[in-house]
């Protein structure tokens, strides 16, 4: 069973909506493929795939157009729940309310702490402000590299990064857009927000 589904003109996370649909309706394994028109959303359809363990592939067809081929297994259902999972939100660059300055050492201290607890955090969430976090003069850059490292899924949304004009400086992790980052939520068992 093959599907496909033109995204022309959506913006993200709508086209990796559209996709979870599709392949949820299917009822055998075969192709999905979808048609996008900016790379940002063939990262995030690609990071979908990868999620369910299915093998994609992309091309460029031209500099707005580009297609998304999904090879979708049924037996790769959508995971669930995972043991012991836990998601770090960080929706602000300082930790509290009250003196910036005493804010923002508490994050830095926040994050060494969190780099060095056992088990790590499955995945770390950062918008509005926390974006800045992620930024290449962030000041738990360091930290927040050697939680990759370690394998934290580190995501800072693609909205917050346009709105504050840093998406060109990310430092670490990846750009994602709010689908996946709810998504990384409710697929957790636990969620910190410092």
């Amino acid at each position: 069973m093959n599907k496909k589904l033109d995204c022309m003109g959506m913006a993200c996370p709508l086209p990796v909506v559209e996709a979870k649909k599709a392949i949820e309706e299917m009822q055998e394994d075969g192709i999905l493929e979808i048609e996008v028109d900016n790379q940002t959303c063939v990262e995030n359809l690609r990071r979908l795939a990868g999620k369910y363990d299915f093998t994609v592939a992309n091309e460029s067809l031209s500099d707005t157009h580009f297609l998304v081929k999904m090879e979708v297994k049924k037996e790769h259902a959508l995971k669930g729940k995972k043991e012991g999972t836990c998601t770090v939100v960080f929706s602000s660059d300082k930790m509290g309310e009250g003196e910036e300055e005493l804010g923002k050492t508490l994050i830095k201290s926040f994050v060494f702490a969190l780099s060095n607890v056992d088990p790590l955090p499955t995945a770390m969430v950062f918008y509005n402000r926390g974006a800045f976090l992620t930024s290449e003069d962030s000041p738990v850059l360091s930290d927040l590299k050697n939680l990759e490292k370690a394998g934290v899924k580190i995501m800072t949304c693609g909205l917050c990064a346009d709105y504050y004009k840093i998406k060109e400086k990310l430092g670490v992790g990846i750009i994602s857009n709010m689908y996946e980052i709810v998504d990384t939520q409710m697929q957790s068992q636990k969620i910190i927000k410092p």
